[in-house]
């Protein structure tokens, strides 16, 4: 199985003009690891909860993205590319073509045995839209 076969292929995404604050904001979601910029369909840069400590949020998100490390082609090998996020101790990899195009997101599970598909979020979107709202 190839890296297309295997992403989440509507990823969601920030403009990379997006502060701190936006990120962290992103990041509260526990399903979210990876905040991904965007400018247009091409990805600009990438942000982790650990590339934010100690940053005043009202700082350029992008300039403290990264790429190198954080992205994989779609047609990369699928295990190897588990092997590697277990190994680094990661869960997502941004996916882009040879043009730096965003294309999707390689979403280790938590069990680090297979992948997040497309159905697993749309499931986990439906769940919490029918949860009942909390009393404040």
């Amino acid at each position: 199985m190839i890296v297309a076969e295997a992403m989440v292929r509507t990823p969601r995404t920030l403009a990379p003009d997006a502060s701190v604050a936006a990120a962290r904001a992103a990041l509260a979601d526990d399903h979210i690891h990876l905040v991904l910029l965007t400018d247009g369909d091409r990805l600009v840069g990438t942000l982790a909860r650990e590339d934010l400590a100690g940053v005043p949020d009202d700082r350029s998100a992008h300039e403290l993205a990264i790429l190198t490390g954080r992205t994989i082609a779609p047609t990369a090998d699928a295990e190897a590319a588990r092997r590697h996020l277990v190994g680094a101790r990661r869960r997502r990899l941004a996916v882009v073509d040879e043009d730096g195009r965003l294309v999707g997101l390689l979403c280790l599970k938590r069990s680090g045995t297979g992948f997040c598909s497309d159905d697993d979020v749309a499931a986990r979107v439906a769940e919490r839209a029918a949860a009942p709202a909390l009393p404040i």
